[in-house]
């Protein structure tokens, strides 16, 4: 009997193989498949793929003058440069330094940044199943088939993984509603390292939405609240270095690293005037989509600013993908106008990218070239050292990721209904 009824089950599955593929409701049962299998594929890459040393060592060394007792933020170096990512980095790299022996441990580490892996895949996954938007095959696309992001993980040990799981949290917090404490998280990312900065736009127009100008000042408080316990041994002995260190907006980056700038020459590349070309266009992009595609209510967005019951007409409820779309595409935008990407930045927005295409309709872009695009990008990502080529291709990528978003995102136009006409029909004579 339970192998009829097995049976039976396999050739339902067969039977519905088309629809789990497409259908979002299969996502849950997609995503455990999927994490089982990344399970292996995260072994086989750690036991038959060679490591490769790049900032492991630099991050060892520069926690561990912390943990000899250097204060100094200023005086924590590594062997490529000085430390300058901010105090939750430290903390968390020196549980790893201790855990795998003072850094010398690599297997284990690996195997540690496998874990995280799992879990990041978990929370994410966890975002697509509340949004209902994506159909699961293209969570293969966003598992198995990406080498540079699994290289990332396990074979570079970066920072960069650490800060996106962390907010990861703290979005899956923002779903439930519990926002004190996702703002506590994302401060906590911040504090790994800055790039999380880039969803701060879409988390405070978000914020504003819930909860209005005063309401949201708590939220804003927890997080700089946050920033001060961490940086504190360090701010009382050089507040100025913590900070010039730890959140330097301007560091240069060097060129050949650089992943969607290899086409213009090194020193426009370096200039000053170029960076603030950049800088305007991102404010100008979280200008426009903050005024025409975030923003849903008929009145002003300064609205905003108050309470939502003093509102005259009230924003619309935020919705789990409101809140999903707001975020990816302030980070998205931010990734589009970088000064410079290096490999590891593809983590920033990676897991971000199948909602982005496949949160407007079909009907504004299909679903082969959606995937085409995908793979373009993940070509872009994979091709060392960048050419001119793959740096071009990725910033037309984006362009199309980011027309498809404005075009496909746009309110429906609003229908003016012929009012009939008031005035009163004539009296004829004989009923006069």
């Amino acid at each position: 009997m339970a192998a009829g009824r097995g049976a039976a089950a396999l050739r339902r599955a067969w039977r519905e193989r088309r629809a789990a593929l497409l259908e979002p409701s299969y996502t849950p049962l997609v995503a455990a498949c999927l994490c089982l299998a990344e399970g292996g594929v995260n072994l086989w890459v750690i036991r038959r793929v060679p490591y490769t040393e790049i900032d492991w060592k630099a991050y060892m060394e520069e926690v561990e003058g912390f943990a000899n007792g250097t204060l100094d933020y200023t005086q924590l170096k590594g062997d490529t440069g000085p430390l300058v990512y901010p105090a939750g980095f430290v903390y968390i790299f020196l549980g790893l330094y201790y855990a795998t022996g003072r850094g010398t441990d690599i297997c284990l580490a690996q195997y540690l940044f496998a874990g995280l892996y799992l879990l990041n895949l978990l929370l994410v996954f966890r975002i697509y199943c509340r949004t209902n938007k994506v159909p699961p095959y293209v969570f293969f696309f966003m598992c198995c088939a990406s080498y540079r992001i699994h290289s990332i993980f396990v074979l570079r040990l970066f920072n960069d993984p650490v800060a996106m799981a962390i907010l990861f949290l703290a979005i899956n917090l923002f779903l439930e509603e519990r926002w004190s404490w996702g703002c506590l998280l994302f401060s906590l990312a911040v504090s790994v390292k800055m790039n999380i900065l880039l969803f701060a736009p879409g988390l405070l127009f978000l914020l504003l939405q819930r909860f209005g100008l005063l309401g949201c000042i708590p939220k804003l408080c927890i997080c700089a609240l946050l920033q001060v316990i961490l940086g504190l041994p360090f701010l009382l002995v050089n507040p100025v270095g913590y900070l010039t260190r730890s959140f330097d907006l301007g560091r240069q980056f060097q060129f050949k690293w650089t992943v969607n700038w290899r086409f213009l020459p090194e020193e426009v590349f370096q200039n000053r005037a170029f960076h603030a070309m950049l800088l305007l266009a991102h404010l100008a992009g979280l200008g426009l989509f903050a005024v025409h595609r975030w923003h849903r209510s008929k009145e002003s967005i300064l609205a905003l600013l108050k309470d939502p019951a003093e509102r005259k007409q009230p924003s619309p409820p935020l919705t789990i993908n409101n809140i999903v779309f707001v975020l990816f595409s302030s980070n998205f935008l931010g990734v589009c106008c970088s000064r410079s990407l290096h490999y590891q930045f593809y983590v920033w927005y990676f897991h971000t990218l199948p909602y982005l295409l496949w949160c407007t309709p079909t009907a504004k872009l299909a679903h082969m070239p959606k995937v085409l695009l995908l793979g373009v990008i993940e070509l872009c990502w994979n091709t060392y050292p960048s050419t001119v080529c793959s740096s071009l291709s990725l910033h037309i990528c984006h362009g199309l990721v980011l027309l498809q978003l404005w075009y496909g995102t746009a309110p429906p136009p609003v229908l003016h209904s012929h009012t009939p006409s008031r005035r009163p029909a004539a009296i004829s004579k004989k009923a006069q």
